[in-house]
């Protein structure tokens, strides 16, 4: 999307209003977005934020948690929500001609939420179920447990949905505390994308929050020191889960798209090396790939694969193998052009919703204080060469750097890892 598609109003308070119009389409999603997240947290609140998050659809001075529901079911909207580390956004899609009526619901959610004591009671037992839940769900506890090993004693390391003790011991004053603490026009940006008039939505947005005052101060991204070590959970599972992986890069660090197109060609589709050698070669999984969990002063890179207890062992060397050959430079210009090609395709297609794009707005705004269009990005990745490919692998993937974490029935001294902890 080019950038004369992007329009940015900061109103008289401070809120941000970010819009990308695409007016081929009928449909409009708008977010609410608060600049604080779980590594803002203090160890005694962890999770607070994501309580938060769950206390603004139980109820307003002016709608109750049914009327919210009833108001957006009733005219086709989806309305939901997320915290991560770094933020938290509250949005909705609506048909274009509702976009002002979800403004209103989500503005009423978030300058107006009540945190009575009962819901919050309620909402309390149901997110120590969604902990239990989570528990349960080892190919995505897997993932908090490696950043935990990596950022050990770290904000960023702790996961965001908290921990049994820290949710159940919150307050609606905490709540509030927390609110007032993080949620200011200075630390807001609301956005949408879609079939989006800019003008006519910076005069609702300013309709809609002209009663939001004051300022609060900013978090400062936090850069934990990696602490690459060997995690072993014992779990009685059918499966496996590992992850092997090192630090990253920041969101910032303009080296991302060197490594985003390592990313790629280890394990970002059917055709990575990992995806070939462990699954189409050895038929050791079902699942492989690789991630970045990318923040604004940090990062981190692994390979995630779930196998029977009896392929850990030969899933942590292939990985192994394959960090070692790229470091070693073994990467070609066939693999560096099938990669490009891949990425700019999968930007594409993953921007064709209105939810993607909102999504984007706010990132953006937060991580790097501008909108970063379609054109910029297919640019710089045509621009990568191989040899910032292989000079990224090759300080990454050093052994020093790597960590191994694995959820299942596998012991430590089953597995031989000669990584940092060896």
């Amino acid at each position: 999307m080019s950038a004369s598609m992007h329009r940015a109003t900061t109103l008289p308070n401070g809120v941000r209003v970010l819009t990308e119009a695409m007016p081929a389409i009928r449909s409009a999603t708008v977010g609410v977005w608060a600049d604080v997240g779980s590594a803002a947290e203090r160890p005694r609140e962890r999770g607070i934020s994501h309580v938060v998050e769950h206390m603004l659809f139980k109820g307003t001075s002016h709608r109750s948690a049914r009327q919210i529901a009833e108001t957006m079911d009733g005219i086709g909207g989806n309305l939901n929500a997320f915290t991560d580390k770094e933020s938290t956004c509250y949005y909705a899609k609506v048909m274009d001609r509702h976009l002002p009526l979800a403004l209103e619901v989500l503005g009423d959610m978030f300058l107006h939420s009540t945190f009575d004591p009962d819901e919050l009671a309620k909402e309390q037992k149901v997110i120590l179920e969604e902990i239990k839940m989570y528990e349960d769900s080892p190919d995505e506890l897997i993932h908090d447990l490696f950043i935990q090993t990596m950022w050990a004693g770290a904000n960023l390391g702790d996961p965001t949905i908290g921990f049994a003790e820290t949710v159940a011991s919150v307050t609606p004053d905490d709540l509030r505390a927390h609110m007032r603490n993080h949620y200011a026009p200075n630390s807001v940006i609301v956005a949408a994308a879609g079939n989006v008039d800019h003008d006519a939505f910076v005069a609702d947005v300013e309709a809609n929050f002209a009663g939001f005052a004051g300022a609060c101060a900013l978090p400062v991204p936090e850069a934990p020191a990696t602490t690459p070590n060997a995690l072993f959970r014992h779990k009685e599972s059918e499966q496996a889960h590992l992850v092997l992986g090192t630090r990253g890069l920041a969101a910032v660090d303009e080296r991302r798209y060197a490594l985003s197109v390592l990313d790629t060609i280890l394990g970002g589709g059917m055709s990575s090396r990992l995806f070939q050698e462990i699954r189409e070669k050895l038929g050791l999984v079902y699942s492989v790939y690789t991630f970045q969990a990318s923040y604004r002063a940090a990062g981190l890179f692994g390979v995630y694969a779930g196998a029977s207890a009896a392929n850990v062992q030969k899933c942590v060397d292939v990985i192994g193998e394959q960090f070692e050959a790229v470091r070693e430079r073994c990467v070609t210009e066939a693999e560096l052009r099938l990669a490009k090609e891949h990425m700019k395709g999968s930007l594409t297609l993953s921007l064709e919703s209105s939810s993607s794009r909102m999504i984007r707005l706010g990132r953006n705004e937060f991580a790097f204080g501008r909108q970063i269009t379609t054109e910029e990005i297919e640019a710089r990745v045509d621009a990568v060469t191989l040899d910032e490919v292989r000079g990224i692998a090759g300080e990454l993937f050093a052994p020093e750097n790597l960590g191994l974490c694995v959820l299942g029935p596998v012991d430590r001294a089953e597995i031989g890892w000669a990584g940092s902890a060896a």
